[in-house]
């Protein structure tokens, strides 16, 4: 998801009827981790909003007799202290991120510290950067930085004082460390003093370490996720098995836009363990009593469609509509001083047209949802990454309110955007499915991999239109710069706090906010109808601008017959965070000495989600195809919470966004979608993947976003190279088909 959007303004049925505080804690007994060993016997502490020490008091009030309320961490008896995770783990790493933040302030060793994902409830657990619950846009830690570290310091400071009330000592004596408290002679774990601290007043405002004094933040060590997921007991919506669940799947049109106009369901209903066929707005889904059975009926449905609504134009077709565009007026995103002037001055004038594809999200887990309805409230068990949303969409599908759809947010394995999505299509199917069948038990609806690359959603197709007018030196005298697609957050809840002025902020970021100095810099935007739906793919908008920024300015560069990191540097003397990575990436890379016979480098820098990355490619041309050997990669993205976890997620940004870069497309035959599995859409593979170092700059800025940013300069690097080595720039997606040498 997007990383700058501001959607205070964004006003569901869920954030209208958000449930009271009190009417909450009855809601959450069932889904929370319980103090269950009777009256006041565990230690209990909710999370703070910026408003601070009038939200700590609201929540202190709110516990119960027994300790059972909206915690964000809880110690119980047994030592264990739960951290609950109110944003959505799907490999990012944000249950660890949020755990260590816990752990650093409450001083708890780290062995005890247990995650749980938060229910739905917007009220306790919103995005403070979006105004409802959800995860996207490279915000977790951001938005939760200093909210969890004040909890674990309330905790603790609730732990000190129980301890020096037990042992009739001062409280500035009482030392915490890896979970034991101690003070002199006396000591005692944080599970032995859990009760006595749950009647010690929240502090209202709890002081926090300085980072001097930090033990966890900072510091690289295992994520908390990592052996129940290489030992396969980590449970995810595919695994959830319950008593006499059904298992549904759906036959969509081929066409988006396509609706049933009749179907023939006898052969599918004569399948072994079929129980039932039904018709929704979107197809006809299968239930049965296992997933293959659910499949093969499915393949034996005979529908006809009525595709007099559909999308019937291919991909040749679209892109031919779109540079047609390229050469009109469009919308003013970033309106150039007297560009036309510029470049009728200028010495030379560079033109450049850029193709983008379609791309799929195609996470290792495709989309699936288990829905229960029964005594009028809906229960979910899913992966749900925008929670206030799916929760409105169902309550408005059963006619109930928000707070009586109960959502079980498990574990995911992967999303790249693909489950927050804007109308919880998946979760809406299996909505309709449970309604229309009337059922009462609970039912999975399983989506596969094809399902979801055929009619899922996508990062939108992209035309740009660049003409730079250079003088005699190579200096830029104007910059005449036109995008067209599709906006991804038109018409949808998401359109006030995204599009302003008829501008997609997420269709120009990236190029109308470039931190380059360029005089009569002008941008403008058509935005299109297709009918594949868009959504955010990794990094967004920053997935093409990036390119384009980073390839022209490359060209320029070799066109001045300049340095490209140095031609970079004059461009960005009024932004050191960048010059920083870029300068960093570029001394670790050995930029300033020839690389080895037969390897070219190429390099890029960008900002996204408020970080900054430099990327420095390497690589060989094999059977005239590029062979990347090495990235080095500097990062900025603030205080670095688990140094490990960054490098992580930069290295897997790399790979993503090179397979990408080197294969990934989605394509149209007369509305049709061409691929339907891995061996179609193409994914890096690991025989491609090259050694990625990353060096972290050393920052005290409040951490930023890391999820996304590893993507955007990847793509650039490596044309850069190419064109480094081969004088052959890049300029239509992905290289198999931009890409013709030999």
């Amino acid at each position: 998801m997007h990383g700058r959007m501001d959607l205070s303004q964004f006003k569901t049925q869920a954030v209208a009827e958000a449930p009271a505080l009190s009417e909450a804690l009855a809601l959450d007994r069932r889904n929370f981790v319980r103090l269950a060993l009777g009256t006041g016997a565990g230690l209990v502490i909710g999370g703070w909003a910026p408003a601070g020490a009038a939200r700590a008091e609201a929540v202190a009030k709110a516990a119960t007799a027994d300790g059972v309320f909206t915690p964000y961490v809880t110690i119980t008896p047994d030592n264990v202290v739960t951290v609950i995770v109110k944003h959505q783990d799907k490999g990012q790493g944000i249950a660890t991120g949020l755990s260590t933040l816990v752990a650093e302030e409450l001083d708890a060793d780290w062995a005890q510290v247990k995650p749980e994902f938060a229910p739905a409830n917007v009220e306790l657990y919103k995005n403070f950067f979006f105004g409802v619950q959800g995860t996207g846009g490279s915000t977790a830690i951001a938005n939760s930085y200093e909210q969890y570290r004040k909890a674990g310091a309330a905790a603790r400071a609730m732990i000190v004082e129980a301890a020096a009330k037990r042992w009739g000592v001062d409280a500035a004596t009482v030392m915490v460390a890896k979970g034991v408290v101690t003070s002199g002679a006396h000591t005692a774990t944080l599970g032995e003093l859990a009760k006595e601290a749950a009647a010690v007043p929240v502090p209202a405002e709890p002081k926090l370490k300085a980072p001097e004094n930090f033990v966890y933040i900072g510091k690289s060590f295992p994520r908390v996720d990592s052996v129940a997921k290489t030992s396969g007991a980590r449970i995810y919506t595919q695994d959830v098995q319950l008593p006499g669940m059904l298992v549904a799947t759906l036959a969509r049109s081929p066409r988006f836009g396509g609706t049933v106009k009749s179907v023939d369901d006898k052969a599918a209903r004569a399948v072994k363990g079929v129980v039932d066929v039904v018709t929704l707005p979107k197809g006809v889904a299968v239930l049965a009593t296992s997933t293959y059975a659910a499949i093969r009926a499915r393949d034996l449905l005979q529908i006809t469609w009525d595709d007099s609504n559909a999308e019937t134009r291919g991909t040749d077709a679209i892109i031919a509509e779109y540079k047609a565009l390229a050469d009109k007026p469009g919308l003013v995103a970033r309106k150039g001083d007297d560009v036309a002037g510029a470049l009728a001055k200028s010495d030379k004038v560079i033109e450049a047209e850029y193709v983008f594809p379609f791309l799929a999200h195609a996470p290792m887990e495709p989309m699936n949802c288990v829905l229960q309805f029964k005594d009028g409230q809906a229960t979910l068990w899913t992966g749900s990454q925008l929670q206030t949303v799916d929760q409105a969409v169902t309550g408005a599908i059963f006619g109930i309110k928000p707070e009586n759809v109960i959502i079980n947010t498990l574990w995911a394995g992967g999303s790249f955007g693909r489950r927050g999505v804007y109308d919880s299509d998946y979760i809406a199917e299996t909505a309709q499915i449970v309604k229309t069948s009337g059922r009462s038990e609970p039912i999975k609806l399983v989506w596969t991999r094809e399902d979801d690359i055929k009619g899922g959603y996508y990062r939108p197709l992209y035309v740009h239109k660049v003409r730079v007018g250079l003088d005699k030196d190579g200096a830029i005298l104007g910059w005449h710069h036109r995008i067209v697609g599709q906006s991804i957050a038109t018409g949808t809840p998401f359109e006030s706090a995204i599009v302003k002025d008829g501008i997609d902020g997420t269709s120009v970021e990236g190029v109308a906010d470039t931190p380059y100095e360029i005089p009569n810099m002008h941008v403008e935007l058509h935005n299109t109808k297709v009918g594949a739906p868009p959504l955010w793919w990794r990094s967004v908008g920053h997935t093409h601008t990036a390119y384009v920024m980073e390839t022209m300015i490359d060209e320029i560069a070799a066109l001045a017959k300049k340095d490209p990191v140095e031609f970079r540097l004059s461009l960005l003397a009024k932004h050191p965070r960048h010059r920083a990575v870029l300068q960093l990436a570029a001394d670790k890379a050995g930029w300033g000495t020839p690389p080895a016979e037969g390897v070219f480098r190429g390099v890029a820098v960008h900002e996204s989600f408020k970080s900054f990355v430099a990327e420095v490619a390497e690589l060989r041309m094999v059977d005239s195809k590029p062979k990347v050997e090495r990235v080095v990669a500097a990062v900025d993205c603030g205080i670095a919470v688990n140094p490990d976890n960054i490098r992580a997620q930069v290295e897997g940004g790399v790979g993503y966004g090179l397979g990408a870069i080197l294969h990934s497309k989605v394509t149209l035959k007369d509305g049709v979608v061409d691929q339907g599995n891995f061996d179609g859409y193409e994914v890096l593979r690991f025989n491609e993947m090259p050694k990625v170092e990353v060096h972290l700059v050393a920052s005290d800025a409040a951490p930023t976003g890391i999820g996304e940013p590893g993507v955007p300069p990847i793509g650039p690097a490596v044309a850069n190279a190419i064109a480094a080595g081969t004088g052959h720039r890049v300029r239509i997606l992905p290289f198999a088909d931009g890409l013709k040498l030999g």
